[in-house]
């Protein structure tokens, strides 16, 4: 047997129309296929309900199911097999990762909300000093016609 340790990765698509529950249940029973079969969970996430790009049996949405794993490969045919037995799963991918995914970063949205903040209250603040200027120089222009005007006559 090779005992050597591969990284996988499983995409799959269930049925729009099953319930939340459901999802559940079909994602903690592939859990348990895989770990059953030997391989190492990583991670394991529902990326939600999504639009297809075609239809698939009659379906336009699909919801998306990623797992991340860890085997010798051999749990892979026995975990398609499953997955290709089940009515609720319409499309199923694995691939082969040169590496492990790396790990998520910490989210930095308050940081880069401020940031934002920042920058459009300076942005407001430019277009005020321009609107100034626009209209001090209209202004100006205005009293430049007077005099010619008046010069003129």
């Amino acid at each position: 047997m090779n005992d050597q340790q591969s990284y996988y990765e499983t995409m799959y698509i269930l049925r729009p129309d099953i319930a939340e529950d459901e999802v559940t249940n079909h994602i903690d029973k592939y859990n348990k296929l895989l770990k059953k079969f030997g391989g190492i969970i990583l991670d394991s996430q529902m990326r939600g309900k999504r639009r297809l790009a075609y239809q698939i049996k009659k379906h336009r949405e699909g919801i998306y199911v990623q797992l991340s794993h860890q085997g010798d490969g051999q749990h892979i045919f026995n975990i398609e097999k499953a997955m290709r037995l089940s009515e609720d799963v319409i499309r199923y991918m694995t691939v082969k990762q040169e590496g492990p995914l790396p790990a998520p970063r910490p989210s930095n949205k308050n940081t880069g909300q401020s940031e934002n903040k920042d920058n459009l209250e300076a942005k407001d603040e430019t277009d005020e000093k321009q609107e100034i200027t626009n209209s001090e120089n209209s202004t100006a222009k205005k009293d430049d016609s007077k005099i010619k005007e008046n010069t003129s006559s």
